[in-house]
């Protein structure tokens, strides 16, 4: 019989000890989400730039095949949309993006997405939009992005990433852009 006791004091002691840590983890737990220190919004990975200020020595023209839609059967097509995203890959210095332009599979021009030059910072990266309820570009759309800087750089990364997951089922796709005209310190 004293053993029966002896287990259910255990036992009793046990559980209290399990139920003030639970009740210290949610404490802990309940202060930590509950105070929040005042934080300062990251600066800006793009700011305005005058091009006109800038000695530029290298730059590039980018061709982006993009693809709002896509064929799923004969005469049927699924809307995509699309990101066109933009990552600065020199580790020192920034580039210019001076024209990023959205067209149509006819080449028409359908949106300009920078009314002025920006800057994006070393190792940052970028994004442009277009969603897959704005399909009034066709099946081969693309984008021309320009860029340049004041210094040799490393060629920045420009690709467009397609996306559906409507119906339960996802199609995605990527397209990596193409240099079609360079800068060089040479050329000017």
């Amino acid at each position: 019989m004293q053993t029966k006791t002896f287990l259910q004091r255990t036992f009793s002691a046990q559980v209290t000890k399990m139920h003030w840590l639970a009740t210290l983890f949610l404490a802990i737990l309940l202060v930590s989400c509950g105070t929040s220190s005042p934080t300062t919004a990251p600066p800006p990975i793009e700011s305005s730039i005058q091009l006109s200020d800038l000695d530029v020595t290298s730059g590039q023209t980018i061709y982006v095949p993009a693809y709002s839609e896509i064929y799923f059967v004969r005469d049927r097509t699924i809307d995509l949309a699309v990101t066109l995203a933009i990552h600065n890959t020199d580790f020192e210095h920034p580039i210019i993006l001076t024209s990023i332009r959205y067209y149509n599979t006819q080449g028409q021009l359908l949106r300009e997405y920078l009314t002025e030059p920006r800057q994006l910072d070393p190792l940052a990266s970028t994004e442009f939009f277009v969603d897959a309820n704005e399909q009034s570009g066709g099946l081969g759309t693309n984008f021309i992005v320009e860029w340049v800087a004041e210094q040799p750089v490393y060629e920045p990364i420009v690709e467009a990433i397609m996306l559906n997951t409507n119906s339960g089922q996802g199609i995605s796709l990527t397209s990596p852009g193409r240099v079609i005209s360079q800068i060089s310190a040479q050329d000017e």
